[in-house]
């Protein structure tokens, strides 16, 4: 689990292709470095996040560390390409004594997102993010929080008709501590949505079939009836 609040930035020394059970496993491996900060009490086998993606530390020393990267993660992410010299935000996994100062952030990336326009606003910047799964733009709403490249922002707006994306704005501080400030049009980042709002969706399709069906043995109450009682009354 992480908050979405960036620790530092790292820089990818090395991208490793291995196609047999090495130490970073099958699939991929990046070797990280300029990241002494957040080495200072790792451990072989901890959690850390690589532009919002949770990986683990398959080997380290005081400056650099390795991580080893599935196939279905280099399909789900941007990390397949990333490429020596590529800045990259890192966060160590939440520790009991912190505070939790972003959102719940799982490292579970849901789709990446192409960079549509980037508008100076004051000292701040809007972006515009077109996900290449546009389905994910029903868990998606305007002032509530995402993680983009692993940093927890909040939703400007979300246009789900026409260009089928949503804006954040970074406000001067957090451009210079993350890396989707240096980011242009066409770049993409990594998005992961609200993890509430899948499970409240799943919850409350439940709840309407077993209604449809005559059956009202719901696994949520309250709140979930509410809210399908209300969109029931709508549909009517």
């Amino acid at each position: 689990m992480f908050t979405g609040i960036v620790e530092t930035i790292g820089v990818v020394k090395e991208f490793i292709e291995t196609d047999t059970s090495d130490v970073g496993g099958y699939g991929s491996s990046i070797v990280i470095t300029d990241c002494p900060v957040i080495l200072e009490d790792a451990h072989l086998g901890d959690s850390i996040a690589v532009n919002g993606t949770c990986v683990t530390i398959t080997d380290f020393n005081s400056t650099d560390f390795k991580v080893g990267v599935a196939p279905e993660t280099l399909r789900r992410t941007n990390l397949g390409g990333l490429r020596p010299g590529d800045k990259v935000n890192l966060e160590r996994a939440v520790a009991g004594h912190v505070r939790f100062g972003g959102h719940f952030v799982q490292g579970h990336i849901d789709t990446t997102a192409s960079i549509l326009s980037i508008t100076p606003d004051g000292n701040a910047l809007t972006f515009w993010f077109q996900p290449r799964d546009s389905s994910v733009l029903r868990f998606i709403v305007e002032k509530g929080f995402i993680a983009v490249d692993g940093a927890s922002l909040t939703v400007i707006d979300v246009d789900e008709t026409n260009r089928k994306a949503f804006s954040v704005m970074l406000i001067s501080y957090t451009q210079e501590k993350i890396v989707t400030a240096k980011k242009l049009v066409g770049d993409t980042v990594n998005i992961e949505v609200d993890l509430m709002g899948k499970l409240l969706e799943k919850q409350v399709t439940l709840q309407i079939e077993n209604q449809l069906k005559g059956q009202l043995n719901s696994t949520l109450t309250g709140l979930v009836e509410k809210i399908v009682d209300s969109k029931l009354k709508e549909l009517k």
